[in-house]
């Protein structure tokens, strides 16, 4: 359960520390709040602002409007943890992503085995496709106009800046529809809206360590599937690649699969049945 839960605590410390991070910041505008985190701000803190100011660094040696260096270290961190574990920063981190589960987990309540089935499967498919084209729109307007665009319809900002006149009311609008929706599709801001989440996805492809099943001992029962925020069919595939993957872990042995070492995260493959047997004699 130790295991279980490791997961749970880090994703409610990050979203009590950027929580923390926003009220201060608004409380320092008027003279209060905590002294060393009163330079602290959403944007300095976006590791999606790095990857919108890079045109702008590179061609002009300038950030874009609002875009500070911490975002472009956090965006390198982000970058390196993607090629070793794939999209951690979306499954562990995101505290918009964190706000989606929590409200699925009463959408499940209310609704069942019809949660996250109400959007058809051929539609879901197609929709997914949409924060491929909401990362290209969003990178070549900014790099075009050299301001943050789409902080005016950002949900994440919004989270946590809807108390403030830094909130555009469209970002609001977005977050609400972002929250209700995830009463009836898990993580749909994740599934067909962010950007961020589709560039980190890609590392699913060439990511050092891999989510993988081990086939013989695997025994079909799809509780890894069944498991997953992302409707990954991971009891169809020897190794998880979707690009659609959080790097959650929640499908792996240690948390749905109740076979031991099923499914894992490695960077080799599973020893044939009787092979640690073999090598302990």
């Amino acid at each position: 359960m130790k295991k279980k839960n490791i997961r749970i605590v880090v994703q409610v410390f990050f979203f009590a520390l950027i929580g923390l991070i926003s009220i201060n910041k608004t409380l320092a505008e008027s003279g209060g709040g905590v002294t060393f985190l009163s330079d602290a701000s959403l944007h300095a803190l976006c590791p999606f602002g790095g990857v919108v100011t890079l045109y702008n660094l590179f061609t002009l040696g300038t950030f874009i409007k609002k875009i500070h260096m911490s975002a472009v270290i956090l965006m390198s961190i982000i970058f390196i943890l993607a090629i070793l574990f794939g999209p951690v920063f979306c499954g562990w981190v995101c505290p918009l992503g964190t706000v989606e589960e929590w409200i699925g987990k009463a959408g499940r309540k209310l609704f069942k085995n019809k949660y996250n089935n109400f959007v058809p499967k051929k539609l879901d498919r197609i929709l997914r496709y949409l924060r491929y084209i909401v990362l290209i729109w969003v990178v070549y307007m900014t790099s075009v106009s050299g301001y943050l665009l789409f902080d005016k319809i950002d949900p994440y900002n919004a989270l946590f800046s809807f108390w403030s006149e830094e909130a555009a009311p469209s970002a609001i609008i977005v977050l609400v529809v972002t929250l209700t929706l995830s009463l009836f599709v898990e993580r749909p801001w994740c599934k067909y809206a962010c950007p961020y989440g589709a560039l980190l996805g890609i590392s699913n492809k060439f990511r050092i360590f891999k989510i993988k099943r081990n086939e013989n001992t695997c025994i079909s029962c799809k509780k890894c599937g069944h498991s997953c925020p992302m409707n990954i069919e991971v009891s169809a595939v020897e190794q998880v690649n979707n690009l659609q993957c959080i790097s959650c872990l929640e499908c792996t042995s240690e948390r749905s699969c109740p076979v031991e070492n099923t499914v894992n995260m490695q960077n080799n493959s599973f020893a044939p049945v009787g092979k640690e047997n073999e090598n302990e004699n």
